[in-house]
């Protein structure tokens, strides 16, 4: 009895056409534009890149010509330096191809067209050169054996750029987004279950009329009905994660069976949530179907959806608030595994979203047997 519920359960929820729409398509239409708007952005602007100076020599300079030298035979160098004259480097400046020109002269100077990070590390490289340079001229003039190694003590000091990195993990604040996307295909399980409930109440569907009248047993089929919940909706979050994953190709971690098991535990948080609403009241289908779309996006909003710093500023604030949160729970566990390399914090996540789940579920079925009817 229970399989045969739950097949006609499954086909009935897969039937709802704005369901489908709000579940399975919305989530990947909502990721493609994600992208499109910000998918590189990461990349450009935040990774930190070789600096490309062009030089210009008016004068020979041999220490500094040794320096640069020693610079661009290392694996890993700051600076690209591509030497040219005046002309080409002026060109090469106005189209951007530098951020900075060095001139050697009886002087060495900088020119660049505006003010940055790139333009700040060129002139802390040279001012730091001109600092150290008298010191090697003097070397030179006494001792030239120790040329050799006054320069490279030069080089040592000024090649001083070390990348250090605080985790293995993906550190790009971007692919938040795409984490409280799959959270928002989750939490979307709320409509799921509101649908799920009010299909087994005689005043709200006809469908419910008939279940009540129908001699099966009211446990079984409430169960039959929000198991095809959960898999409808499993169904869309594994759509979205594989979208997210292979087509966008986000980095989420390489446990990828992990990533679709935090997805199911949302998905099953959402089912929960809209089962207890659904059940909760004689409220219209339309009346609970917005208050679960309601609450899944402004629990989607705190967590970081549509204001990427959301979240952190809540933790700095009211911390409380992300520890009951389902959608800063479930994007938290995709979090933990793009970040930690332990499952500490993970389990603390993924129990706090079942203990929540099975609050809710509980209270549902607690509300749907106590209701009855005077007539259908």
């Amino acid at each position: 009895m229970f399989l045969h519920n739950l097949k006609y359960e499954f086909l009935n929820n897969i039937r709802q056409k704005d369901v489908i729409f709000w579940v399975m398509c919305f989530p990947i239409i909502l990721g493609t534009f994600f992208y499109i708007g910000f998918g590189k952005l990461y990349e450009k602007e935040e990774i930190f890149s070789e600096i490309h100076i062009a030089v210009t020599f008016v004068k020979e300079d041999d220490i500094f010509s040794s320096v640069i030298g020693k610079m661009e035979a290392a694996d890993e160098s700051p600076f690209e330096f591509r030497y040219a004259d005046t002309d080409e480097a002026e060109e090469m400046l106005e189209k951007g191809d530098v951020s900075g020109i060095i001139t050697v002269d009886d002087e060495i100077s900088l020119t660049v067209m505006s003010s940055g990070m790139e333009q700040s590390v060129i002139k802390s490289f040279l001012d730091q050169y001109k600092s150290q340079k008298q010191i090697i001229s003097d070397i030179s003039a006494n001792d030239p054996s120790k040329y050799t190694e006054a320069i490279n003590a030069l080089y040592a000091e000024i090649d001083a750029i070390e990348n250090n990195s605080l985790t293995d993990g993906n550190m790009n604040y971007y692919d938040t987004y795409f984490m409280n996307l799959i959270t928002m295909a989750a939490l979307f399980g709320m409509v799921t279950g509101v649908f799920s409930a009010t299909n087994n109440q005689g005043n709200l569907s006809a469908i419910g009329a008939r279940k009540c009248l129908s001699p099966n047993n009211r446990f079984i089929t409430m169960t039959s009905s929000l198991t095809a919940a959960f898999i409808t909706q499993l169904c869309s979050v594994i759509i979205a994660t594989t979208f997210v994953l292979f087509v966008l190709k986000i980095d989420m971690g390489g446990n990828i069976p992990m990533i679709y098991l935090s997805g199911a535990i949302g998905a099953f948080a959402g089912i929960s949530i809209g089962f207890f609403i659904g059940s909760a009241g004689r409220m219209s289908v339309a009346v609970k179907d917005a208050i679960a779309t309601s609450i899944s996006m402004f629990c989607c909003f705190l967590s970081g959806l549509m204001v990427g710093n959301m979240k952190p500023l809540i933790e700095e604030k009211c911390p409380v608030i992300n520890r009951i949160n389902p959608a800063a729970l479930i994007s938290d566990l995709f979090y933990c595994l793009t970040i930690y390399d332990n499952y500490a914090r993970y389990l603390e996540k993924a129990v706090t979203l079942l203990i929540i789940s099975a609050i809710f579920i509980t209270g549902g079925f607690l509300l749907t047997r106590r209701k009855t009817y005077e007539n259908l």
